[in-house]
C-alpha cells in the first residue's frame, strides 16, 4: 500500500526535524533529553502540522525507548490497560497521546499514579491552549511546550527535501522558480499541508515539470490554520482581539475573514463576549449588549449571512471607546484575597453574633447603605476600581465614586444610625 508524501518524509531522529529550534536547538529541553538521557512528561501544544507527534516520537527512538500512539477521542481503558502491561513488562514506555484535551476523568486517573512513578512517559499533543483545556492533575505532571508553526524558509526547506529524498519525489520532478515560495506562502505554517500540496502537483503534472499553474490547480484557497472543534486561543483569535483592542477594524475584518472560512461561529461567540466586557466594558456598556444580540442574530440565520451581524458588531467594538476598568478592579481585588483573605465584619454577616440591633445592618435604611463600610477592617481603604476616563459614561460613574470616596465610609454602625436620625 502506497502512503502519503507527508508521511514518508516524516523525521524519525531530532536531527532531521525542520524548524523548532527553542525544543531541539543545542541546550534545548528535548537534547537535553537525549543528552543526560533523562526524559519527562510534556505536553506539545500548538496548530495542526508544526509537528508535534514528530517531534514526540523521534524524541522516543533518539534515546532508545519504545513508544505506543494512544488517541484519546478513540481510545478506550481496554487499550490503555494493555499499554500499562507492556510497560511493566518493559520497564519503560514512551505514550504519545494525540488529542491529550480529551481524556476523560477516568483514563486521566487510570494513567496518573503510572506518570507519578515513571513508569510511563508521557508526551501529549494538542491544538487546544493546555492552560484552558487540560485537567490541572495532567498539567502539573508535565512540561508545557509551545510547538510553533514553520516560518516559509522551514517549509520551502522542508519542500526541497522531499524533492530530491530517496524517499520522497526522489529527483523525479523539477519545479518552476516560485513555486516553493508559493507553497510555503500559502500554507500557513502546516507542513503536512505543505507536502500534501506538493504530491498532488506531482500528480496533475504532465511531465518532470512542476509550475506555478499546477500549484494554482493544486491549491484551491489558502490552508485556513484553524481547527474550530479545539479550544481556541491561537493567532487568529488573539489578532482578532488585539485589532479590537487596538481600533483596527481592517485588521478585525481580515481576521473574522478567516474565522468564517472555518465556519467557527462558537468561538467567535465566546470570545467577542470576552472581549466586549473586556476591553470596551463601562466605556460603552450598550455595545456589550449589542455584541451579545449580534451573536443571538448570527447563530440564527447561520452562515454565509451571520457574516453581517458579525461584521457590524466587531466594527462597533473596534471604534468604541475602551475601558479594562472594571477587569483591572476584579483583577486587583482577587490579587488582595490571595494575600489578605480576611472574613466579612459581623454586621456584614448573614446571621452576626454577639451585636446589639442598633450594631447591625438594618435593611429598613437605604438612604445609608452608602455610608457602611464594606471591606475588612484590615484593608478598608484599598481601592479596586480605578475609572478609566474615556466616555461620558465613564465619567459619570467616576463622579459618583469621588462622591462616596469624599464622604468615606464607616464600620461604627451605631454612631451611624444615631448621627442620620
Amino acid at each position: 500500500m502506497s502512503t502519503t508524501l507527508a508521511y514518508r518524509m516524516r523525521p524519525s531522529s531530532l536531527k532531521d526535524i525542520i524548524g523548532q529550534q527553542h525544543i531541539i536547538g543545542e541546550k534545548a529541553i528535548f537534547t537535553q533529553f537525549v543528552k543526560k538521557k533523562h526524559p519527562m512528561s510534556c505536553i506539545l501544544y500548538g496548530p495542526p502540522g508544526c509537528g508535534k507527534t514528530t517531534l514526540a516520537s523521534a524524541l522516543a527512538n533518539d534515546l532508545n525507548i519504545p513508544y505506543r500512539i494512544f488517541n484519546a477521542s478513540t481510545g478506550n481503558k481496554k487499550e490503555m490497560d494493555i499499554i500499562i502491561e507492556e510497560a511493566k513488562l518493559s520497564g519503560e514506555l514512551f505514550v504519545i497521546i494525540d488529542e491529550v484535551h480529551r481524556l476523560n476523568k477516568d483514563k486521566q486517573d487510570h494513567l496518573l499514579p503510572h506518570i507519578e512513578n515513571g513508569l510511563l512517559i508521557v508526551i501529549g499533543c494538542t491544538t487546544a491552549n493546555p492552560y484552558h483545556a487540560i485537567n490541572p492533575a495532567i498539567r502539573s505532571r508535565c512540561q508545557m511546550i509551545e510547538v510553533k508553526p514553520l516560518c516559509d524558509e522551514d517549509i520551502v526547506l522542508g519542500l526541497s527535501k522531499a524533492l530530491q529524498h530517496e524517499n520522497g519525489l526522489n529527483n523525479e520532478f523539477k519545479v518552476e522558480k516560485g513555486v516553493l515560495e508559493t507553497i510555503a506562502k500559502l500554507s500557513s505554517g502546516d507542513i503536512r499541508y505543505a507536502y500534501n500540496c506538493l504530491e498532488t502537483a506531482s500528480i496533475l503534472c504532465d511531465d518532470s515539470l512542476i509550475t506555478l499553474d499546477i500549484i494554482q490547480k493544486s491549491l484551491h484557497k489558502t490552508n485556513v490554520q484553524y481547527d474550530k472543534d479545539e479550544d481556541q486561543y491561537y493567532d487568529t483569535l488573539s489578532g482578532l482581539q488585539k485589532s479590537i483592542r487596538g481600533s483596527d477594524p481592517n485588521g478585525a475584518m481580515y481576521y473574522l475573514a478567516k474565522l468564517i472560512e472555518a465556519n467557527d461561529i462558537e468561538s467567535l461567540e465566546r470570545r467577542l463576549i470576552t472581549t466586549a466586557y473586556e476591553d470596551i466594558g463601562l466605556a460603552n456598556p450598550n455595545a456589550c449588549m449589542r455584541t451579545v444580540i449580534a451573536l443571538q442574530a448570527a447563530k440564527t440565520i447561520g452562515f454565509p449571512e451571520a457574516r453581517i451581524p458579525l461584521a457590524c458588531t466587531i466594527i462597533d467594538l473596534c471604534l468604541s471607546p475602551k475601558s479594562k476598568s472594571s477587569e483591572n478592579a476584579i483583577d486587583a481585588a482577587l490579587s488582595s484575597l490571595a494575600t489578605h483573605p480576611y472574613k466579612a465584619p459581623k454586621y456584614l454577616r448573614l446571621t452576626p453574633v454577639g451585636l446589639a440591633e442598633d450594631e447591625k445592618y438594618d435593611y429598613n435604611r437605604p438612604e445609608l447603605w452608602e455610608y457602611i463600610q464594606y471591606l475588612p477592617e484590615q484593608i478598608k481603604n484599598e481601592q479596586f476600581y480605578i475609572p478609566w476616563m474615556t466616555s461620558s459614561y465613564e465619567k459619570a460613574l467616576a463622579e459618583n465614586y469621588r462622591r462616596l470616596l469624599k464622604h468615606g465610609r464607616t464600620s461604627q454602625l451605631k454612631k451611624l444610625y444615631q448621627r442620620k436620625k
